[in-house]
């Protein structure tokens, strides 16, 4: 089989795995270009950013320290919290990406939750080759994401509405992910310990400083407490 053949096929494999990803990706996507765009930012920055920082929490969340008071040091430890868990993905991927020559730094680039999720537990069809599945999926999640967000730019610079509340967004979308987790998680410690270290660090820093220290505190806790977490159990099967 000729490696023309090849890609083909693995595109073919990889497609129907990612269906539900472009879903959510161009309406978070969509979303993220509007917000942006209301937020004072032309077409370009929501492209660009989904192109070099490719970390939907990240984009969110880099949108208010654009418009805030410049404090470098702060974005670097919120942006290192918010992407630490891409550290524990490289870790269980190492595995799987060895071997694959050119394709292993753009696997690296290209990784985010749903191609990690998919690449890690999905089974490559039979006569399917490994390396450009994985590629494919990486790559057209990646695609989605720059899309709907290059395209929610473009609509909002030329669409006038009411954008009033579009900020909530953001929040909304932390909610559901809590929601899932909890829904997951047979104990719910690790939630509990989330829910109250934010609201002591809320209270004591304010609610423009809380941030990076109830992650900080979260983190720490975790860390103390990873065996009596991982003894009542994480997540269900």
């Amino acid at each position: 089989m000729n490696e023309k053949a090849v890609i083909c096929r693995a595109l073919r494999a990889a497609f129907p795995f990612t269906i539900p990803i472009f879903a959510g990706f161009w309406f978070l996507g969509l979303t993220y270009g509007v917000y942006m765009n209301v937020s004072g930012f032309s077409f370009w920055y929501p492209l660009l950013m989904a192109m070099t920082i490719f970390g939907g929490s990240l984009e969110f969340v880099a949108v208010s320290m654009l418009t805030a008071p410049f404090a470098p040091l702060q974005a670097l430890a919120m942006a290192l919290i918010i992407q630490a868990r891409h550290l524990f993905y490289g870790l269980a991927m190492l595995e799987k990406f060895k071997g694959l020559s050119w394709k292993k730094p753009l696997l690296i680039f290209l990784m985010c939750d749903e191609s990690f999720s998919i690449n890690c537990a999905a089974a490559v069809p039979a006569g399917v080759d490994r390396g450009w599945f994985m590629l494919f999926v990486s790559l057209l999640n990646y695609a989605y994401w720059v899309s709907g967000s290059a395209l929610g730019g473009a609509l909002g610079s030329l669409v006038r509405f009411n954008s009033e509340g579009l900020e909530f967004v953001m929040t909304a979308m932390f909610i559901v992910i809590f929601v899932e987790q909890w829904l997951k998680e047979k104990s719910h410690l690790t939630a509990l310990i989330g829910l109250g270290a934010s609201i002591v660090c809320l209270f004591c820093c304010g609610p423009d400083s809380f941030m990076i220290p109830s992650m900080l505190v979260i983190f720490a806790l975790l860390a103390l407490w990873r065996r009596p977490i991982v003894r009542r159990g994480g997540y269900e099967e």
